[in-house]
C-alpha cells in the first residue's frame, strides 16, 4: 500500500507524535496486517507504476491545489493511472481535492470559508449504500470527523458520486470510477491534533470571525478515522 506523503504535521504537536504518514499507516493497520511505502514527491520522490500497488492513499497538504506545484502535478498524473488501472485510491483533504482536479473536476477555495475542528457530515444515500463510506453508516447517516481545510472541491468529475457532504461543503466525500474515493475531513488526526491546529492558528482563525474557543470545545475524538482507514485497506486487500 503506497502512502504519498504531500504535506507535514505541525511542528508544535512534537516529533513524538509522528507525522500524517504514520498516522494513515496505523489506520491502515486497524483491521489487519498491511505492508506500507511512503513517497514524498515533493522532494523529487519518483511515484511507482500504480498496477504493482494494491491500493494508494494521498495524504492533506498546507499547499493549495491551485498553486499547481510541480510535484502535485506528477502526483495527478499518477492518481489518473491509478483510477484508470481500477487500483484503490484514497485522497485525504489535499489528495481528495487533487483527486477530483485531475480527474476534470475542480478544486479551489471555499466560498463558504474555512472548516476546522470537530464537525457533523451526513451520508448521502449514495454514501449509505457505498462500499467504503458505508461502513460509517452503522449507527446513522450523521458521523463526526476531525477537518481543517480552506479549499474544496467546487465541481465533480463527470460521473463522480457525492458521498457525504455539510452545510460548508456539500463535496465532503466522493467516489470517482469504482474504487477511487475523497474524503475532505482527516481520518488520521485525532482531537489533539486538531487542539493543536486551534491553538497555532487562533490569531487566523479569529480573523475570520470564528470562535476558536467554542472550536476547542467542539473538539472530541471520534472513531470514524481508525474505522474508514481499516475498511480502505480491507478493500484493498480483496483486489
Amino acid at each position: 500500500m503506497l502512502i504519498v506523503r504531500v504535506g507535514d504535521a505541525s511542528a508544535a504537536h512534537g516529533a513524538e507524535h509522528g507525522d500524517y504518514d504514520g498516522w494513515v499507516a496505523r489506520g491502515l493497520a486497524g483491521g489487519g496486517p498491511v505492508t506500507t511505502r511512503v513517497v514524498d514527491p515533493r522532494g523529487g520522490g519518483a511515484l511507482p507504476s500504480p498496477r504493482d500497488l494494491a491500493g494508494v492513499v494521498v495524504t492533506g497538504s498546507s499547499a493549495m491545489v491551485t498553486d499547481r506545484a510541480e510535484w502535485s502535478g506528477r502526483t495527478a498524473a499518477f492518481l489518473r493511472e491509478a483510477v484508470a488501472a481500477d487500483v484503490p485510491a484514497l485522497g485525504i483533504c489535499y489528495g481528495h481535492q487533487l483527486l477530483a482536479d485531475a480527474l476534470g473536476g475542480e478544486a479551489g477555495w471555499n466560498p463558504r470559508g474555512r472548516e476546522i475542528g470537530t464537525v457533523a457530515i451526513t451520508l448521502t444515500r449514495a454514501g449509505e449504500e457505498d462500499a467504503l463510506l458505508g461502513v460509517l453508516a452503522e449507527s446513522g447517516p450523521v458521523f463526526s470527523a476531525q477537518s481543517t481545510h480552506r479549499q474544496v472541491v467546487l465541481r465533480l468529475p463527470e460521473g463522480a458520486a457525492r458521498l457525504a457532504e455539510n452545510a460548508l461543503d456539500p463535496n465532503q466525500a466522493i467516489r470517482v470510477g469504482r474504487r477511487a474515493w475523497g474524503v475532505q475531513f482527516h481520518p488520521e488526526f485525532d482531537a489533539a491534533y486538531l487542539r493543536t491546529l486551534l491553538h497555532e492558528r487562533r490569531p487566523a482563525i479569529e480573523a475570520e470571525g470564528l470562535d476558536a474557543d467554542a472550536l476547542l470545545a467542539g473538539c472530541h475524538d471520534t472513531d470514524t478515522g481508525p474505522r474508514l482507514l481499516a475498511r480502505f485497506a480491507d478493500l484493498a486487500r480483496r483486489g
